[in-house]
């Protein structure tokens, strides 16, 4: 089973996601902030991290590059799932290191069916 981080300020979306990747049968643990996301990463390992933009002491732009920069997590998967969408934000993101970039609101299957193309899950 797959390992999704999901790192999003908001509970509320937080909790959303969250669910919605449990309920597609994916292993999921959250943080609520950039600096808890870096700990967790180390320390799961997991297969994708999924993270909001906009967040109190890193923003997720900050997040995706010290994820890209440590050996230990360089190679999960990033996808940055945000309200920040516009060309310029996408841009940055992909500079950053993401894998894919969705914006917010977004469609429950476009996030579920970008996360098993990264995953190679069927």
């Amino acid at each position: 089973m797959s390992k999704i981080l999901v790192v999003e300020d908001s509970q509320a979306q937080r909790q959303m996601i969250a669910n919605l990747l449990t309920n597609n049968h994916f292993q999921v643990a959250t943080a609520k902030n950039g600096l808890e996301a870096i700990a967790k990463a180390k320390s799961l390992q997991p297969d994708m991290v999924i993270l909001d933009i906009i967040m109190p002491e890193m923003n997720g732009f900050e997040l995706c590059r010290k994820l890209r920069d440590n050996p230990e997590t360089w190679n999960i998967n990033i996808v940055i799932c945000s309200a920040k969408a516009t060309i310029v934000d996408r841009h940055w993101g992909f500079r950053n290191g993401a894998n894919a970039y969705i914006g917010k609101p977004f469609p429950p299957e476009e996030l579920v069916d970008t996360v098993k193309e990264l995953l190679n899950v069927v």
